[in-house]
């Protein structure tokens, strides 16, 4: 019955989000709307929604992203000059995941993840 999974975050800018998951993740834009936007890559869409007032430092925003080619999006990213997290770089996890993680405008946390 359930076919997929499109998370919605909040944001505070849409000229700003735009820019950063369409210049820097390398997203395109599927839907755009006077206080909604949708991008997509590959199978994955991220939705995000208009909040004006959000503060950044007390948003809890977090979407888990798997891959199937974490090194090459590592250093693509890196290549982008996109800004991992301090407490995210690329390490395997006791868990049997290989991630790591970054923070968007919003600090709405992406975490990608492969099984290793």
């Amino acid at each position: 019955m359930l076919t997929d999974i499109n998370p919605k975050l909040p944001m505070r800018d849409k000229m700003l989000t735009k820019e950063f998951y369409i210049n820097q993740l390398d997203f395109k834009i599927i839907g755009e709307y006077e206080e909604y936007l949708m991008v997509g890559k590959d199978k994955i869409e991220i939705h995000f929604f208009e909040f004006k007032t959000l503060d950044p430092k007390e948003n809890y925003g977090q979407v888990y992203i798997r891959t199937s080619e974490i090194d090459k999006l590592y250093q693509m990213l890196l290549d982008n000059n996109v800004t991992i997290h301090p407490n995210g770089h690329l390490v395997t996890k006791p868990w049997g995941q290989k991630e790591f993680s970054l923070l968007d405008p919003d600090h709405n946390l992406l975490t990608f993840g492969q099984s290793i």
